[in-house]
């Protein structure tokens, strides 16, 4: 019976070893599960709130984006003072539940690029950040290979790279290798362009391709606003006169001013002593000025291989020639205020080059009035600039007989009037001036054009990079 009685008792308390381990590893697994669940939890919340920073962070570059579009040329969130800069980031019960910080670094010269780095974090954790950089541009109006606020008429001997913007209507006889845009859907052309004041389509001719010309109905296109380049003119002489160079009216001392460039990155600067006169007409069928071609000149002070200026800006109050080797960026402004009284031109006095089209180097012409090129320029001309006559026209005087050969600008030609580099006779035999015309665009202008060039339309996202912590 004892025998018995101990063979129970043992049984029993195997069986609640047994159970205590089933117990135990029920018990283990639970902990484990809920170990699982809590740091799945944990997890999926830091997800979550890594997520809602980033949220937050490209709220951030949207609101940016948002402040440029209103004021363009402001990089320091209308304080006016350095940054950074931190705003609340409210849910859509106009709750706070977070902050993004703004950075924002201005485009260099040369440049319409902006960066803005905004980092985003939470209120319940702001230790879970998220960076984002983006990089966002406005075009320059030297994006264009060709604009021109009037009517124009390329010729058969007239090729364009780039594209061909005009305000007016286009008569198109050359070939294209990028769009060719009207807003116009008629317009009525004129005996300067081969016609009799007859109502034809926006873009017409014998040109091609022909699926490049966009103009309404098909095709709806905006009209680019000239009038805005006043107000950079004015804003290009104040920066100048701060940190450029800024040379003030001959007043009766000199014709104007030369400006070369040099093929080290110096430059030197000239007044026109002299000149001799010559009489052309111009694209309106009035006399063209007829002092534009030097005779004798002398160096303007000491201004004799001077450094290119480092905001690039060279700002001339009288009439200004330019010639030479670009090595570096700048930009050539002539004008004077108040505006529409004595407007300044610009005058191509030989070939202008750059030391390598690389997209390192760049020129902007910016004339008041006219860019112009002289009776006796060379018989092949090469112009490696983005020119702009704001309230005149890019164009060449008929001069009777002065038939010339070639003429290639590498850049942009903006003209307010109506632009010519040669004259076409009865027959169709060019008269004067170039035969041979070749606009070919510098892609590098779009968001590196030279200093100061005006920008148009609004900013654009160029790019958008999460930075990791540590870089």
């Amino acid at each position: 019976m004892q025998r018995t009685s101990y063979t129970q008792t043992q049984q029993a308390g195997a069986v609640m070893v047994v159970a205590l381990i089933f117990v135990t590893i029920v018990v283990f697994i639970w902990l484990a599960l809920v170990g699982l669940i809590v740091t799945e939890h944990q997890v999926a919340t830091r997800k979550h709130l890594r997520e809602q920073s980033l949220e937050i962070a490209e709220a951030g570059i949207d609101y940016y984006r948002w402040h440029l579009a209103h004021d363009a040329d402001d990089y320091q969130d209308g304080t006016g003072l350095p940054g950074p800069y931190i705003h609340p980031f409210l849910n859509a019960n106009n709750e706070q539940i977070g902050e993004f910080e703004l950075e924002i670094i201005p485009p260099p010269i040369g440049s319409t690029i902006v960066e803005v780095v905004s980092t985003g974090r939470t209120n319940t954790t702001p230790s879970v950040e998220r960076t984002i950089r983006a990089r966002v541009g406005r075009q320059s109006l030297a994006s264009f290979g060709f604009l021109t606020n009037s009517n124009v008429w390329f010729g058969d001997t007239e090729n364009t790279v780039g594209t061909v913007h005009a305000n007016g209507g286009i008569r198109f006889d050359g070939v294209a290798d990028s769009l060719v845009l009207t807003p116009k859907d008629t317009y009525i052309c004129g005996p300067e362009h081969g016609c009799n004041n007859e109502e034809m389509p926006g873009i017409w001719g014998d040109g091609s391709p022909t699926e490049l010309w966009q103009f309404p109905p098909d095709e709806q296109v905006a009209a680019v606003d000239f009038e805005t380049v006043t107000i950079d003119l004015s804003q290009i002489q104040t920066d100048a006169q701060a940190d450029g160079i800024a040379l003030g009216e001959c007043n009766g001392q000199c014709y104007g001013y030369h400006v070369e460039f040099h093929a080290d990155g110096t430059l030197s600067i000239y007044r026109v002593r002299r000149v001799w006169s010559t009489n052309g007409f111009d694209v309106e069928g009035q006399p063209g000025d007829s002092q534009i071609d030097i005779r004798e000149e002398q160096v303007h002070g000491g201004f004799t291989n001077v450094p290119i200026p480092d905001n690039g800006l060279i700002f001339l109050e009288d009439k200004t020639w330019v010639s030479g080797t670009v090595n570096g960026r700048a930009t050539v402004a002539a004008a004077t205020f108040p505006a529409g009284v004595d407007d300044k031109s610009i005058i191509i006095h030989d070939d202008i080059q750059y030391l390598a089209r690389n997209g390192e180097h760049s020129l902007g012409l910016i004339a008041q009035q006219d860019v112009l090129i002289p009776r006796y320029a060379p018989a092949d001309l090469v112009i490696d600039a983005a020119m702009m006559a704001q309230n005149g026209s890019t164009q060449r005087y008929y001069y009777q007989g002065n038939v010339l050969n070639s003429i290639e600008t590498y850049g942009s030609t903006i003209s307010n009037g109506v632009w010519t580099w040669g004259w076409v006779c009865e027959g169709g035999a060019t008269c004067s001036g170039y035969t041979t015309t070749d606009t070919i665009y510098d892609s590098s202008l779009t968001y590196g054009p030279p200093p100061s060039f005006p920008a148009t339309g609004s900013y654009t996202l160029l790019s958008w990079d999460e930075e990791t912590p540590g870089n």
